[in-house]
């Protein structure tokens, strides 16, 4: 019986943790964070940009996804060219990303549909 309350405790601890951090985000909670405008390139279906907030504070590149979009590329590269940095993911889920560089850069998200979104944003010091 305790061991029953003990995994209901926490399986709504794992519920309710990503809900309170996407609502925190969603309410520009952390001080210094840019939001990066998400856009679409190619797609094919229903836009989900509004699903991928995107944002940058320093060096730091946070991406929360928040619906079940499948596996995601993200592909983060230089503006002027050059690839920093390419993972995939499942989702939903958080993701960070830390850019070594100052500069110029676009984000790209491949869902596995097929579908793209980019958004671009600067890294200062």
């Amino acid at each position: 019986m305790r061991e029953t309350k003990l995994k209901s405790l926490l399986l709504w601890i794992v519920f309710l943790l990503p809900i309170t951090w996407c609502g925190a985000k969603s309410l520009n909670y952390f001080d210094g964070y840019s939001h990066i405008n998400i856009k679409e390139a190619d797609v094919q279906g229903v836009p989900k940009s509004s699903s991928i907030d995107a944002s940058i504070n320093g060096h730091t590149l946070s991406i929360v996804f928040l619906e079940n979009l499948g596996q995601v590329t993200i592909d983060v590269s230089l503006v002027a060219g050059g690839e920093v940095e390419t993972q995939s993911t499942p989702t939903p889920n958080g993701v960070i990303i830390y850019i070594p560089s100052t500069g110029s850069y676009v984000v790209t998200f491949t869902l596995s549909n097929g579908d793209v979104y980019y958004g671009e944003f600067e890294v200062t010091d």
